[in-house]
């Protein structure tokens, strides 16, 4: 190469953008460097100025040596402070072609563009996977509230459709519990107290209902209703509420045996054909209409005091799981004269066991 080609060349490199110098494999030394290589790597003493290893410590000379000798190219990263801040290079080094002695080319690419963009390209993803956690979240809480006001096979129609097709049930048991004294207890205790014991025993009731394969279906006041049956049919739905309005009267004459405030339920149960709906625009209820409801509620009033009451239907499809007892014919509002029997307990065997 004369001397205008090498004059030409050195130009060309000083002119980019990249850090680049030239340098004797064998002895390390420094032949050519632009003015970003330089700025990159600034010599720190006077008697190192010339040598490739002091300048980019990130090298190890030995295996540089091997790789360009065997015409590979060796790849590493560093990092050097420019002024007030540091910037993050890529370092590459290669043989020249058909030098001899074997020299080498090392470029210094400044890389903080592509290292911002992929730090907010990460920012964003973590960004995007924190949304869609929250938004997964937000779904299954909302998924919890609309189970707590609708039976799961409704909400999956609701979800699935955007709405809930009316249904006629044949059979199913609906209980109705109200507490004694309960407005005479709101206005003479502490509200926030008398509310909180409320929803202790209202969660213990839910605990019980799903556990004797029922479902809540609303609290209104101290009123809580359940039924078994709906939506997916089950043969032993009067069975099913029989023993979760037992639990229930078991469990509040457990608790008032600790507690000093007693807290009296009337309960009243019925099976019989219901329609089972979806109401509301906004807020949505899942509620049951029809004479099997209406007969369930009359029980409900026409209990005694921690008393369960039926009819003569309902006590025929229980009378060989429990014991019953007769009250006798009492005239209900809007269904007649009625034979009323009162739940007591489920048969037990020989091991005292229910069955």
């Amino acid at each position: 190469m004369n001397d205008l080609e090498q004059g030409q060349l050195q130009r060309v490199m000083q002119s980019l953008d990249a850090g680049v110098a030239v340098f004797d494999v064998a002895t390390g030394e420094i032949l050519f460097e632009n003015a970003v290589f330089f700025r990159c790597f600034p010599p720190e003493l006077a008697e190192q100025d010339s040598k490739i290893a002091s300048r980019v410590p990130v090298l190890d000379m030995d295996r540089v040596a091997t790789r360009l000798a065997d015409g590979r190219i060796l790849e590493a990263e560093s990092e050097v402070e420019v002024g007030a801040r540091k910037v993050p290079l890529e370092i590459k080094v290669q043989a020249v072609e058909d030098s001899d002695p074997l020299l080498g080319l090392v470029q210094a690419t400044n890389v903080s563009g592509q290292r911002e963009a992929e730090y907010m390209l990460e920012s964003y993803s973590k960004i995007a996977e924190r949304n869609a956690r929250d938004l997964e979240r937000e779904k299954e809480r909302v998924e919890r509230l609309l189970l707590n006001i609708m039976p799961r096979p409704v909400f999956e129609e609701m979800r699935d459709y955007g709405t809930a097709t009316p249904q006629h049930f044949e059979t199913a048991s609906i209980l109705m519990l109200d507490f004694v004294g309960f407005t005479d207890m709101a206005i003479s205790r502490d509200a926030s107290g008398l509310v909180s014991e409320l929803n202790d025993i209202f969660s213990a009731f839910d605990r019980i209902v799903e556990m004797s394969g029922c479902e809540r279906l609303r609290t209104i006041g101290d009123a809580y209703m359940a039924v078994a049956g709906i939506p997916e049919p089950d043969d032993e739905h009067a069975v099913n509420i029989a023993q979760a309005a037992l639990r229930m009267r078991r469990y509040l004459e457990k608790r008032n045996a600790a507690h000093p405030e007693q807290w009296v339920a009337r309960i009243g149960i019925n099976s019989g054909s219901v329609i089972g709906s979806l109401v509301g625009v906004q807020k949505y209820v899942y509620d049951l209409f029809g004479p099997g409801v209406n007969l369930a509620a009359r029980m409900e009033s026409m209990s005694e005091p921690m008393m369960i009451t039926m009819n003569e239907d309902t006590k025929v499809l229980l009378e060989n799981e429990f014991e019953i007892s007769d009250r006798g014919e009492f005239e209900v509002k809007g269904f007649g004269t009625q034979h009323l029997w009162s739940l007591e307990a489920e048969y037990t065997d020989r091991q005292g066991r229910h069955r």
